[in-house]
């Protein structure tokens, strides 16, 4: 199975993230390398408009068979477009015949490769159309709110006065994984009936959009390898 690592040069939250040193090497080479441990993954391959993450990524045992369009790498572009963009080139244009694959994005450095291996027999033993990573949410999504332009707060949802403990328990994706049919991609859909979720602990959760949670990330690798 073909491994997609999509990765913008531009990052509004933390400039240049995916390739800031995490821990001693690019937060990129966690994803990579962990792709490349796994056992169905054949072939890692980066998705990017920076040639400079190109470089770092082919470095670290990735393929680059061309760059991202600049349209498809602002911050108003869609993911989904992208993938079908670089599949459809994948196959058109460099005789793969790609019905399946996996996105692993740079930002979630703490997943390790068991995470993907185990997400992909999932994928296989369910006959599944996608299958999404998500980690366990610790409050009542009711919980949530928004707030309007006097900063007031107004429900998202309805609201509950229950104990946390009565409400059921809910998950949301974490952005670490996620396997696709290549069928409903063309769809513009990560969703179906046939979606099946692989439930990973917080602590290889942590997406880095920020500083903050560049900081966390670092900290948790430490602890992971001393």
């Amino acid at each position: 199975m073909i491994a997609i690592v999509p990765a913008r040069g531009d990052s509004v939250g933390l400039p240049g993230k995916n390739i800031k040193v995490l821990h001693g090497k690019p937060m990129i080479a966690y994803t990579i390398e962990a792709a490349l441990k796994s056992k169905y993954i054949d072939e890692v391959v980066i998705s990017t408009d920076c040639a400079e993450i190109e470089t770092i990524a082919i470095g670290l045992g990735a393929k680059s068979h061309f760059l991202r369009p600049a349209e498809l790498a602002s911050n108003s572009a869609n993911a989904v477009d992208n993938y079908i963009y670089t599949i459809d080139r994948m196959n058109n244009e460099f005789d793969y015949n790609i019905e399946e694959f996996v996105v692993l994005q740079p930002t979630s450095p703490l997943r390790i490769s068991k995470d993907i291996d185990d997400a992909i027999e999932l994928y296989r033993n369910k006959k599944a159309e996608s299958v999404i990573s998500c980690t366990k949410e610790f409050h009542p999504v009711t919980w949530h709110k928004y707030i309007s332009e006097d900063g007031r707060l107004e429900d998202v949802l309805d609201v509950s006065l229950a104990n946390r403990q009565d409400f059921k328990t809910t998950y949301f994706p974490n952005g670490a994984i996620f396997v696709f049919n290549y069928d409903l991609i063309q769809q513009k859909k990560y969703y179906s009936q046939k979606t099946y979720a692989y439930i990973m602990p917080s602590e290889r959760s942590v997406d880095v959009d920020d500083e903050s949670d560049f900081k966390y990330a670092e900290y948790l690798l430490k602890e992971r390898n001393g």
